[in-house]
């Protein structure tokens, strides 16, 4: 069913899939689904041209707590909390797939994990939105699948736990495709996440601009050859970095924040569109005055 429901403030919490890698803009940052899913939602409950404003009324206010490479017990540690406290209207939870996709992994231990973090979220009072994570098809998907159904009973279980909306892109065939994913093969690309955007925006009962999850068309598949060497690249350009972390212990998000999140002062921050009759992209929009030590524009998510 259909709702108009005008939300006004969102955050977003999780790792790289919701920092919005692979979905790269001109100048090398990411936007990603939450960004276009916050940019969306600003549109939302805007007065219509020529209809009286009365008093002031509080712009849509975001923020993308999410840092790529991080494990459960961080987004429990460092961004929940944060999250909870500012008390938005709807707030997104996706996590715990890195985890189960390392080599040894304690699956009990995430979902048990991945079930503080709802809690601690739940408690913030906004409607909670939880995830069944994309799958690319491929060897990887196949080896991991037990422990990544595993982790989604935990998301169904909770969802019911905290009357929260299920997003469930492991269904999705489209998602699979490896066309909607980026040459890193663990992230999608901007088509990926504008669907997931879309996907989003229907679970929460908005009405539908397009089938997110229709089909790519068919193409000719590559030759054998066009595909031994897009194996080397992905081999030479993901794999090894990936492997060389992994060995010494690194991660992609070492040393990295959330957007609006103040590491020095550990708290996060919103921001809101410049322009509210004219929402844009949220690179465009500016910190809300009294939450950010540096009020100015969007903090951009760069490689």
């Amino acid at each position: 069913m259909e709702k108009n429901v005008p939300y006004t403030s969102f955050v977003a919490v999780g790792d790289s899939f919701t920092e919005g890698m692979s979905d790269g803009l001109p100048d090398g940052s990411y936007r990603g689904w939450a960004d276009l899913l916050a940019a969306r939602l600003a549109t939302l409950g805007r007065p219509a041209a020529g209809d009286p404003i009365e008093g002031d009324p509080p712009g849509f206010r975001y923020a993308n707590l999410a840092v790529r490479g991080k494990l459960i017990d961080q987004i429990a540690d460092e961004q929940c909390g944060p999250a909870a406290s500012m008390g938005a209207d709807l707030v997104t939870l996706v996590g715990g797939l890195n985890d189960v996709l390392r080599p040894s992994c304690d699956v009990e231990r995430v979902c048990a994990r991945l079930t503080d973090c709802a809690d601690v979220l739940a408690r913030g009072g906004g409607q909670l939105v939880l995830m069944r994570s994309p799958g690319r098809r491929g060897p990887v998907l196949e080896r991991f699948r037990p422990r990544m159904e595993q982790l989604f009973a935990t998301v169904d279980a909770l969802a019911t736990r905290h009357d929260a909306v299920v997003v469930d892109l492991y269904a999705s065939q489209a998602l699979a495709d490896p066309r909607l994913w980026a040459a890193d093969r663990l992230h999608l690309n901007a088509e990926g996440h504008r669907r997931v955007a879309e996907a989003v925006w229907q679970a929460l009962g908005l009405p539908a601009a397009a089938d997110w999850d229709a089909p790519l068309p068919p193409t000719v598949p590559p030759r054998w050859a066009s595909r031994r060497t897009a194996d080397l690249r992905f081999a030479r350009e993901h794999l090894v970095p990936w492997i060389g972390r992994r060995l010494t212990g690194r991660s992609s998000g070492d040393g990295r924040s959330g957007a609006q999140f103040d590491a020095a002062l550990g708290t996060a921050f919103w921001i809101t569109p410049a322009d509210p009759a004219d929402p844009g992209p949220v690179t465009g929009w500016r910190a809300v005055s009294g939450t950010s030590p540096v009020p100015g524009p969007a903090d951009r998510r760069t490689p």
